[in-house]
């Protein structure tokens, strides 16, 4: 059976927590919580409710809001269950013992919430938690890395078809365990405007996830990279598993390092993923085997999981390539590669195939010099010398949102013909307005972004995205990320 999905609502007075309740379109039940009001009312919030609620009042030790005296959070909870609230969340550590007995645990969630990690006792405390009674166990836990997110796992694997239980791994690291709730054991998975948890808003759970259609059968793949919660990948992928009629879903998952990933990607089944920043190298030891293409460069950006077995390529020279093709010849023509991580190692090696004659740029020279070592090229100044290059590539993160205004190469440098800027947030950087004004040709970031994605989505699926939907997904997430003010690529 698959999860429920309940809605989080928190207002600063009854009457806006009303207002926000019944604007609640798309949920199975709703947390009111009325540790946020400034004037709590449990009939005030229970009255003309159209869906079941679960009526919580946090205390602020265990990361609420309410500060108060005991007593009256005692008597606001009572009195929720004396007036037919479908649930009260009861926090174990509070000891309210005789509201489990009231109702012999029926519509009782019992509540843990850790910030200081995932407990070491994970396992017993979920034990003693059920021996009360409470008809749902509710764990919430602070993961700083993806594989924090494993205990919470197993003990969801473990406790299927038992006495209802709702695991969450709390920051960003855990957005696995709301999005794949049931897969996670829970009963239902919480959504709402509490992003310094991890919340999503209903909408991106519900619409961007999928998250009312995902079962066991569903295929997981992921973004692993860090930072990458605010990529437009996500929505790349997930638009075109929609459209093309797959069930699958695809989610953002910042690694702590690759073996975190591993760790993780391991215990929860993932089928497949994409790689960016910083781990395109660090990965490409982890497979057992790789394309030769992906060994030529040292790097991979994509990951396939058959069986256990795990399989990289690297997309990004295809991807590359993909936009220069019908706009300019690359035999012969002097190239200036900016960065020496695992995009500069793909671009490298896609020119050098290409006739190109290529010339590496980079702060660290020794990594300049490996990159330039892959195709027999050169290494030059940082920045490039004017004069020195016809088609500049930049590799590097310099331009991103929000830093719009920094550029790799002051406008004074850019004497080439062609600049090619893998910035795809904002799709117009700085580096590319002053390649224009100079009279010189522009390719954005995203145009590759897109075309490494299909190849990528073919390798997994065997099917090619629908036309045009990788693209158009990307640009409506754009303009998202552009009002976020936490974002970075």
């Amino acid at each position: 059976m698959r999860p429920l999905l309940c809605v989080t609502v928190t207002a600063p007075t009854m009457a806006e927590l009303r207002r926000r309740r019944d604007a609640v379109t798309t949920a199975d039940i709703v947390e009111l919580r009325l540790d946020s009001v400034s004037d709590p009312s449990v009939a005030g919030a229970l009255a003309g409710r159209r869906r079941p609620v679960i009526v919580t009042c946090r205390p602020t030790w265990e990361g609420g809001l309410f500060g108060g005296a005991e007593e009256e959070r005692h008597r606001l909870l009572a009195e929720a269950l004396t007036l037919g609230a479908e649930y009260i969340d009861v926090e174990w550590q509070a000891r309210f013992e005789d509201l489990v007995a009231a109702t012999r645990g029926r519509g009782i969630v019992l509540s843990m919430h850790r910030f200081d990690g995932v407990p070491a006792d994970l396992d017993s405390r979920a034990q003693a938690m059920r021996a009360t009674g409470a008809e749902v166990v509710k764990i919430a836990a602070r993961v700083r890395k993806l594989s924090d997110c494993v205990p919470l796992y197993a003990l969801g694997s473990r406790s299927r078809g038992a006495q209802g239980l709702i695991v969450i791994g709390i920051g960003e690291h855990g957005l696995a365990t709301r999005v794949l709730a049931g897969r996670f054991g829970s009963k239902w998975a919480y959504a709402g405007a509490q992003a310094d948890v991890g919340q999503l808003t209903p909408a991106s759970l519900v619409d961007d996830y999928r998250f009312e259609a995902l079962g066991d059968a569903t295929d997981v793949y992921a973004l692993v990279g860090r930072p990458v919660s605010h990529s437009v990948s996500p929505a790349m992928h997930n638009a075109a598993f929609t459209a093309a009629g797959i069930d699958a879903v695809y989610l953002p998952c910042p690694a702590a390092d690759a073996e975190d990933f591993v760790d993780f990607a391991r215990a929860i089944g993932i089928k497949g993923a994409s790689v960016t920043t910083p781990y395109k190298v660090a990965l490409s030891r982890h497979v057992d085997e790789a394309s030769a293409l992906a060994r030529r460069i040292g790097a991979i950006n994509t990951i396939r999981i058959d069986r256990g077995r795990w399989a990289g390529a690297n997309t990004d020279v295809d991807g590359f390539l993909e936009p220069l093709r019908g706009r300019l010849a690359l035999g012969g023509l002097r190239a200036a590669v900016l960065g020496a991580g695992g995009a500069a190692r793909a671009v490298a090696v896609a020119l050098a195939s290409s006739g190109a004659h290529v010339r590496v740029h980079a702060r660290d020279e020794r990594r300049a010099k490996d990159v330039a070592g892959l195709v027999a090229g050169q290494t030059g100044a940082w920045p490039p010398e004017p004069g020195s290059w016809d088609l500049l590539v930049n590799c590097t993160p310099v331009g991103t949102y929000p830093r719009v205004d920094e550029t790799p190469l002051e406008c004074d440098g850019v004497t080439g013909n062609w600049v090619y800027d893998l910035v795809y947030n904002p799709t117009i950087t700085r580096l590319m307005r002053d390649a224009s004004a100079a009279g010189c040709g522009t390719i954005g970031g995203l145009e590759m972004l897109v075309a490494q994605a299909r190849e990528q989505f073919l390798w997994w699926t065997g099917v090619e995205p629908p036309a045009g939907v990788m693209r158009e997904a990307a640009l409506r997430r754009l303009p998202e990320l552009i009002h976020d003010e936490d974002h970075v690529i």
